[in-house]
């Protein structure tokens, strides 16, 4: 197929904030969002409407240029854009004149049939980072990657493609930062010199526009704030969705669930969340009950209630073929479901058997979907499970001429699981009021954060996987997915005790911390290992309940910024070689203050890169000092977890779940360092909006070293804190006495000197 590589510029006009430029090819259109975003759309037939399932806010009405006969310059406050004429290539530049990144002189943008692709050069010391849940080490480079969302069953390490495409990366060279989002969901590549004898980077699709957006803030932190403000951020997930969730495919009955539920109490372990796998519908029937086995939804969940744990359903985007089925009958009287290009409605096999699938694409069936949730509201349901949702259909791949609205299906596949993530969170939280749903969801494109925490799918019970998973937690961190989790334990196969206790330990500093296992493997609960394994596992899930209030304010910061709770070390040490080191590239941030270190179940020590600084480990207080590789031990009970030197971690005593009150104190826990560092602490009620009217409670916490003083400031918002007294807890600091380590006044500055 011959390739048609992009021409000369024949023409050029600005118009509502626009600079089109025209070669015998194609129609490239430039526009800019910020001093730090420009938007590159080259297309030989520009859509009459601008469409984007990702971006959320609108270009700048107008922006100047200069023009010579060679070329012509964009210069923002941040970046100057040089768009050569003979022939069409964009090369970017800080507003200095640094290189960030270029079009290949020799190719640029070009097209074989349908398919675009962009050659980019590639920088001698370059790296990249990002793409979201991909297989591979955190620096891309040398790897290749399609994006095309697909229900990946025993993924490995290794696996290509899997569930979500984030078609947006980071480049990391000459000290510098940039980064690029591909806007298109036909199925797309990237290939980070794999393929070309690193002569050069390239990436493109199927089908569509030549769309992307090019980042050019200085700081990967300044950048994914960026990309989040591009595609919105997160908002302010239920308290309870970040305790211990408990899940299994299947808990069979009313009565099994109870029964997990009430263990839980009885042996004092924390838990907030239980799930209900697809077993609990009536022959797998989306918004429908098992008669027999869940007679009673709401009985079973006022019982849930009272012993303070919220359920979450499975729910998937299948409609069984079933006449009297009611969703079946109206999504077939009403045309709600995806059709072949005669209007025959598509039908595939999954759980149910024979299937149509509803066309989330199309705001009259989102808003249908989104109204048969009473059917699981009204009993008691809050979290809402979306699974299957690629779309994923038995042994087959859908037929590309199935029409989904006015697109076929490879325009489209990769956006299905968000539109339906966006049909559950849109429909739910209008059912549900004041009170914020959990919607989980399996298949994701960019800009699913403003719906859905995600999961990262069918893994497996290996020492590899626990590695794996984390490194994909962080990359999807990366790419505005805050809320993230991996199923702790593997979903297959049967993890090893040891396996077991070391995975969960791990979950303490997962965002989403959720234990799940396949059907007829080893149960997984707590107390299925054995006394000894149960009570570390505890100990770990009481970890986590203590960290609540430091966890909670980490998911304020990614709500207002898009920073990720959990961080690849790429984000606050970009330029240190040893965090690209694959023996050290799973280590990560958890919050701003910790760092963590995965560590495989038959190690029982452990070689850890500390960047500069000083940092304590967490479990003992010993200090170790940064900038060198050190030995430290990992026995089972004691995951390596650092504090680095001036952190303030806000910690409470342990509960049992989420609506307890606890002692009511609030710990402050500061360890000591040479440096002042500043921590921003958040609550509201957990549960509604009221935090969007004022109804929240926020201070900052300080640590000055030079004048020996903690400090808080007075507080921002209405709600009245749930603690009713603050102790001070310091760590590090030698024969410090606090002339006054509990404090009762919750509202006004306080410093506390040492």
């Amino acid at each position: 197929m011959k390739a048609e590589i992009i021409g000369n510029v024949q023409g050029f006009k600005q118009h509502d904030g626009i600079l089109t430029i025209k070669t015998a090819e194609a129609e490239a259109r430039v526009y800019i969002y910020s001093p730090t975003i420009i938007r590159i759309n080259i297309s030989k037939q520009h859509r009459e409407t601008d469409e984007s399932f990702a971006v959320i806010h609108q270009p700048l009405a107008d922006f100047d240029f200069d023009e010579s006969s060679a070329y012509i310059d964009i210069i923002t406050s941040a970046l100057k854009l040089r768009i050569h004429k003979s022939p069409l290539r964009f090369n970017f530049f800080t507003n200095t004149g640094k290189p960030l990144s270029a079009d290949d002189e020799r190719y640029g943008t070009i097209w074989q049939g349908e398919r675009v692709i962009t050659y980019r050069k590639i920088y001698e010391d370059e790296k990249f980072i990002g793409l979201g849940e991909k297989a591979g080490d955190l620096n891309r480079r040398g790897s290749s990657y399609t994006n095309w969302n697909t229900d990946a069953v025993d993924y490995t390490p290794k696996t290509d493609p899997l569930y979500k495409t984030f078609p947006f990366f980071i480049g990391l060279h000459s000290g510098l930062t940039y980064g690029l989002f591909f806007d298109n969901t036909h199925k797309s590549y990237f290939d980070f010199g794999a393929s070309t004898d690193e002569q050069m980077s390239w990436f493109g699709a199927d089908g569509g526009d030549m769309n992307y957006y090019f980042f050019g803030a200085q700081g990967v932190a300044q950048i994914i704030e960026d990309y989040t403000w591009l595609t919105g951020r997160m908002e302010m997930p239920p308290l309870w969705s970040l305790g211990y969730q408990q899940c299994r495919w299947s808990y069979m009955s009313a009565d099994e669930v109870l029964n997990i539920a009430k263990t839980f109490r009885v042996k004092q372990i924390p838990a907030d969340v239980i799930y209900c796998d697809i077993d609990y519908m009536d022959g797998f029937k989306i918004f429908t009950w098992n008669k027999k086995t869940f007679p009673k939804p709401k009985k079973m969940m006022d019982e849930l209630k009272q012993m303070g744990f919220k359920l979450a359903t499975i729910v998937d985007p299948g409609i069984k073929i079933e006449e009297g089925y009611t969703q079946y009958n109206e999504g077939v009287a009403k045309g709600y479901f995806a059709t072949y290009p005669d209007g025959e409605n598509y039908t595939g096999y999954v759980w149910p058997g024979r299937c149509h699938f509803p066309d989330f694409f199309r705001e009259d069936v989102r808003e249908w979907w989104g109204a048969a949730f009473t059917a699981l509201t009204d009993p008691g349901v809050e979290g809402f499970w979306n699974d299957m949702n690629e779309p994923a259909v038995w042994n087959q791949n859908i037929p590309w001429m199935v029409k989904f609205g006015d697109k076929y299906l490879p325009e489209v596949r990769n956006a299905y699981g968000m539109e339906m993530a966006r049909a559950t969170y849109d429909g739910t939280r209008k059912i549900l009021g004041n009170k914020r749903p959990f919607v989980l969801t399996r298949a994701a494109y960019a800009g699913t954060q403003r719906y859905s925490a995600i999961w990262t799918g069918d893994n497996n019970g290996t020492d590899e996987h626990l590695l794996f998973g984390q490194r994909l937690v962080n990359s999807l961190g990366i790419t505005g997915m805050s809320f993230v989790g991996v199923d702790i334990g593997g979903f297959s196969g049967n993890p090893t005790p040891e396996l077991m206790v070391r995975w969960n330990s791990l979950g303490t500093y997962t965002p989403m911390f959720r234990n799940h296992a396949i059907q007829g493997s080893k149960m997984r609960e707590p107390w299925e290992w054995g006394e000894a394994y149960e009570q570390i596992i505890k100990k770990d899930i009481e970890q986590r309940y203590k960290m609540l209030p430091y966890i909670y304010s980490g998911f304020y910061q990614s709500a207002q910024t898009g920073m990720p709770l959990s961080r690849t070390l790429a984000i606050d040490y970009t330029n240190n070689e040893h965090i690209f080191d694959t023996r050290f590239q799973n280590q990560f941030m958890f919050g701003d203050a910790l760092l963590v270190v995965p560590v495989i179940s038959t190690e029982l020590t452990a070689d850890v890169y500390l960047p500069e600084g000083s940092w304590y480990r967490f479990g003992s207080d010993q200090i170790y000092e940064g900038g060198q590789i050190v030995n430290v031990p990992s026995p089972l009970t004691d995951l390596p977890v650092f504090v680095k030197a001036g952190g303030i971690i806000p910690m409470q005593g342990i509960v049992q779940n989420t609506n307890e009150a606890g002692d009511g104190v609030l710990y402050i826990h500061v360890w000591n360092g040479g440096e002042p560092n500043s921590f921003v602490y958040y609550e509201d009620d957990g549960t509604s909006y009221d935090y969007e009217q004022g109804g929240y409670y926020k201070r900052g916490i300080s640590f000055d070293p030079a004048r020996k003083m903690v400090s808080l400031s007075a507080v921002e918002g209405g709600f009245k804190s749930r603690f009713a007294s603050i102790k001070f807890v310091l760590h590090g600091f030698e024969k410090v006495q606090l002339k006054d380590d509990v404090v009762e006044n919750l509202t006004e500055e306080i410093a506390i000197e040492f």
